[in-house]
């Protein structure tokens, strides 16, 4: 059916292009620059017989395989089963594809895109949306009300700026307390028991380290959000329709203060550290040195290999405020506005990827709970994980995928890590935060 559809479709838009440049000059301008995505018609009609096989490239800096129908730029975890799927749909359709691993997918495609080498597609989170869009750098698709229905509904309103549709999500991700069975049999109800039997543990000589979650030395924002929102604080207040707005920063309002002190008081009792990161956080749960980890399911696989027993619960609660509430994410492919072939990407996109059998393989990326439900209800059945992870991020919000955002991340992490150290009070260093925040949306 997909390759009866895209031959049609690339018929009519070879048609089509055709007759707007009066049957005889060449349709390649459009797709090379862009102007027309989803409308121009590509290099091949796909219906040779035969389609040489994806090729995957890990550099630094990715560079457009120019033999391709179809490029497709992502990370080294994800790229391994995109080129499996992109397989299957190029040798299906007649078109040659090619996955190319990129270091920074979002950066390099920036660079790329302004330079006219960038990819058909690109894989990232939905945060970058607002971005992408800003910069002219993505196509919307088109989306079927029908198809767009079976999908998780907060996956699909991460794929939207503006009321627009402009990616297809696959993933959906947040955090959750990861707990070693072994060293903690019970989940804990409240913070303030995690901490008392992480430290219970770590004088019992069965640990070294009471809670392993990212700070590092310049923060975590991401995994640090959880204690603002348990507070009633956060990031952005919202608009009357319920989109975040870029205007009103609450990093400094009465609950974020609240849930920074709450950072403050961890780090005195060393529950938090800036010693712990990026590069030790899963090691130290992993090694038995700890009973607990904030972390999503990317981290699983290790854990397993690990061989630890462990439990996925909801995040706590913190004594005086509420219930800890992480981010949503969603992981999702993105078309270029300047898609060599914005046909074959569209269809990829939208006709190939968004199948229960594409969505169960990019499962694999990172144990992520699928986003089309019919693919989740089939994984969820073998794997007992994806619904506890669903049921950790039950009442969530997703992240902001603003441009503003982009604004958020430095001074709020080093913010939250001076915070945690002790080298800053909570008020004083949010509102610091807050100053520098706006003024650095302010210049754009």
């Amino acid at each position: 059916m997909i390759k009866r559809t895209l031959a049609v479709a690339l018929a009519s838009a070879t048609a089509v292009t055709l007759a707007g440049c009066g049957g005889g000059s060449s349709s390649g301008k459009n797709s090379a620059d862009g102007t027309k995505a989803g409308s121009s018609a590509p290099a091949k009609s796909g219906k040779s017989s035969a389609a040489a096989a994806p090729t995957a490239v890990s550099t630094k800096n990715p560079s457009r395989d120019k033999n391709a129908d179809l490029v497709i730029w992502a990370d080294a975890t994800s790229a391994p089963y995109i080129k499996q799927l992109a397989t299957q749909f190029g040798k299906a359709n007649g078109v040659k594809v090619a996955v190319q691993i990129s270091s920074d997918v979002r950066g390099q495609y920036g660079t790329a895109f302004k330079a006219g080498q960038a990819p058909d597609v690109i894989v990232g989170a939905h945060d970058w949306l607002g971005e992408l869009v800003t910069n002219g750098s993505v196509a919307p698709v088109q989306l079927p009300a029908k198809v767009a229905s079976g999908f998780n509904p907060k996956a699909i309103a991460a794929t939207k700026y503006n009321n627009q549709t402009y990616a297809v999500p696959y993933g959906v991700e947040n955090l959750a307390l990861v707990r070693n069975t072994k060293l903690a049999p019970n989940a804990p109800k409240t913070l303030d028991e995690l901490v008392a039997n992480g430290k219970k543990l770590v004088a019992g000589k069965k640990a070294t380290t009471v809670l392993s979650n990212q700070v590092g030395k310049t923060g975590n924002p991401y995994n640090g959000y959880p204690w603002l929102s348990a507070c009633g604080g956060g990031i952005f207040g919202t608009k009357s329709n319920g989109q975040y707005d870029p205007n009103k920063l609450i990093v400094d309002s009465a609950g974020s203060v609240k849930g920074a002190s709450s950072w403050a008081a961890m780090g005195k009792q060393h529950a938090l550290s800036t010693n712990i990161d990026d590069k030790n956080a899963d090691t130290l749960f992993a090694s038995g040195k700890t009973a607990y980890e904030i972390t999503g399911p990317w981290s699983i696989p290790a854990f397993k290999k690990a061989g630890i027993k462990y439990a996925i619960d909801p995040l706590p609660s913190i004594a005086g405020c509420g219930a800890m509430k992480p981010f949503l994410g969603v992981q999702m492919f993105y078309v270029s506005s300047k898609a060599k072939n914005a046909t074959v990407a569209q269809t990829f996109v939208t006709s190939f990827l968004t199948t229960k059998s594409a969505q169960e393989t990019l499962f694999k990326v990172g144990q992520r709970p699928p986003a089309l439900t019919a693919a989740y209800d089939a994984v969820a059945k073998t794997d007992p994980d994806v619904a506890k992870w669903a049921a950790a991020g039950k009442g969530g919000q997703l992240m902001p995928n603003i441009p503003a955002m982009n604004s958020v991340w430095g001074p709020l992490g080093q913010a939250e890590a001076d915070i945690v150290s002790g080298k800053s009070a909570p008020k004083a260093r949010m509102t610091a935060a807050q100053k520098e925040i706006a003024a650095n949306i302010a210049k754009g």
